[in-house]
């Protein structure tokens, strides 16, 4: 294992990063949500609606229900960081799907340092989403002369966890 990532075209390395923020509603709670999004990561939130009507929920079609951001580069791995110590440090092993990518939650927005409970904000959580992949993988996207990836060149969730583990000192249950 450790030859193969001793060849740069090998080693992982975080793609980009999606913080979302489901609140169910649109308004004033949907705006406090982007806000929050705005000064934890820097980035600017765009609003996610609603694929479907559910009555139940008072929830309709196309409404916007929730927020997110993507970070990518040097931002997504500060980032990254300081969820990590948001989360204690530690990832169970069903977090990470068959390429490699993991997601986790953060409960509670105040976890994260220099964010204090507001009563007029609230509390809110958030799903933190992480692609990883190795260089190479434009191929499969690009529009000229598109390729397959081999199978020896993808991603596998051992490679991914041996990677965060080294590079974040996270411990994966």
């Amino acid at each position: 294992m450790s030859s193969r990532l001793s060849n740069p075209m090998l080693t992982p390395r975080i793609d980009k990063i999606t913080v979302h923020i489901g609140v169910g509603e649109s308004g004033e709670r949907l705006k406090r949500a982007e806000e929050i999004i705005k000064t934890i990561t820097g980035g600017r939130p765009v609003r996610t609606k609603a694929k479907k009507t559910l009555p139940g929920f008072s929830i309709k079609k196309r409404e916007p229900i929730g927020c997110k951001t993507t970070l990518r580069g040097k931002n997504a791995e500060t980032f990254l960081h300081t969820c990590f110590s948001a989360a204690e440090n530690e990832l169970t092993r069903d977090q990470f799907d068959d390429n490699g990518n993991f997601a986790f939650g953060i409960e509670e927005h105040t976890d994260f340092p220099d964010m204090k409970y507001d009563p007029k904000i609230g509390i809110f959580g958030m799903d933190i989403l992480v692609a990883v992949k190795r260089p190479g993988y434009r191929v499969k996207r690009r529009r000229v002369l598109r390729s397959t990836i081999p199978a020896k060149h993808k991603l596998k969730p051992d490679d991914s966890i041996s990677y965060i583990k080294e590079r974040f000192n996270v411990e994966v249950v």
